[in-house]
């Protein structure tokens, strides 16, 4: 007994200090981090750098009612049918705004199966807008008047410029059997690219029979397209009988290079005639040019008076060569046949006129 009780006596002992010892709370063996080194606290200077500016402290929290010192609630029951008082309503936002007033703004709340207020339209301004305020930086520095006559004069030598223009397309000498004659063709005009005043002129003659055919026409010519003019005017023929007519008709560049040019007269004796001429410019070289042409005499009608048969009454087919010592100046030689057909023939063989034949030229053609 004596040795059992010295033993547990011992084994008390050596047990005793490792109770005393406070409890760990981690497992055995494990270990845990460290924990972080706090950041020194920055002084109160440099505090609000940190705190972006957008940004503010958020409100403290506020605590239910209940925990407020000496405030008493009432019971559920009691708020049952008390008026609360009507929010302040705020200034109209959209009072000052251009454009928004009278604008009615739909009803707070309303949600979207309720019933939302009219929306008025914002009035729309009438007539077109202003035109743009036009700032000639070049005004600030020189005299504006005289800025505003460059202006001027450049916008004339870019398209809105009036110019002119004088061209004998045909002056000519014809040999033939019965003796030598003559013939012209030429116009001239003034105005700008859109509308022009044009005048035209052509006839012919002989040595022995004096002046054949002379015409004038004073015609005003409107662009009606990039290639082609619309004319309309008078004719005034003086030889071999004298006639005025009312004239319509078109000059211009068909496609492949054709000059063309077409026109109807009326005259005051309700006699209808028409005319059709064409040329076309084949070059050989930069000077020499072969020009083919070809010009149709029409009528609607036989008049005595003038010895012109209806339909077809004059073709003359003519191939002129020239040389261009300069643009503006080329002499030319070449061949023309020019007949009279039809009721016209008959007409001339009935006084015992010609009525054409082939006949060899020469001549000018000029421009300035």
């Amino acid at each position: 007994m004596n040795r059992l009780a010295l033993l547990g006596l011992g084994l008390v002992m050596v047990a005793f200090p490792a109770l005393a010892q406070p409890m760990d709370p981690y497992m055995p063996g494990m270990t845990m981090p460290k924990p972080a080194a706090k950041a020194p606290a920055e002084p109160a200077a440099k505090a609000h750098l940190k705190t972006p500016r957008h940004r503010t402290a958020a409100p403290a929290p506020v605590a239910p009612t209940e925990a407020m010192p000496g405030m008493k609630m009432a019971p559920s029951g009691a708020m049952a049918g008390m008026a609360m008082p009507a929010a302040q309503a705020a200034p109209d936002a959209t009072a000052n705004m251009p454009g928004m007033k009278g604008m009615a703004m739909p009803a707070a709340g309303s949600g979207a199966g309720e019933g939302t207020a009219e929306v008025a339209e914002p009035e729309i301004p009438r007539g077109p807008p202003p035109p743009p305020a036009r700032d000639h930086a070049a005004d600030r520095f020189y005299d504006p008047a005289a800025m505003a006559s460059a202006r001027k004069q450049l916008r004339e030598e870019h398209g809105g410029s009036t110019v002119s223009m004088v061209m004998a397309n045909l002056a000519e000498y014809q040999s033939a059997p019965g003796g030598g004659g003559y013939r012209w063709d030429g116009e001239g005009w003034i105005g700008g690219d859109i509308n022009r005043f044009v005048v035209k002129s052509e006839g012919d003659g002989s040595r022995r029979n004096g002046l054949g055919a002379a015409e004038a026409q004073a015609l005003y010519s409107h662009a009606i397209s990039p290639y082609f003019d619309l004319q309309a005017g008078v004719r005034q023929d003086f030889a071999p009988h004298a006639r005025t007519y009312a004239t319509v008709g078109f000059q211009g560049l068909a496609p492949y290079w054709f000059d063309i040019s077409g026109a109807l007269f009326l005259s005051t004796n309700g006699e209808l005639l028409g005319r059709l001429e064409s040329t076309y410019d084949l070059r050989l070289t930069q000077r020499w040019i072969l020009q083919p042409r070809a010009e149709l005499n029409f009528a609607a009608q036989d008049t005595a008076d003038t010895r012109t048969g209806s339909g077809l009454s004059n073709a003359e087919l003519g191939l002129r060569l020239r040389y261009e010592i300069k643009r503006e100046f080329a002499p030319y030689i070449g061949v023309s046949w020019d007949r009279k057909v039809g009721k016209t023939a008959d007409y001339a063989r009935a006084r015992g006129e010609d009525i054409g034949g082939a006949t060899f030229l020469a001549g000018i053609r000029a421009w300035f």
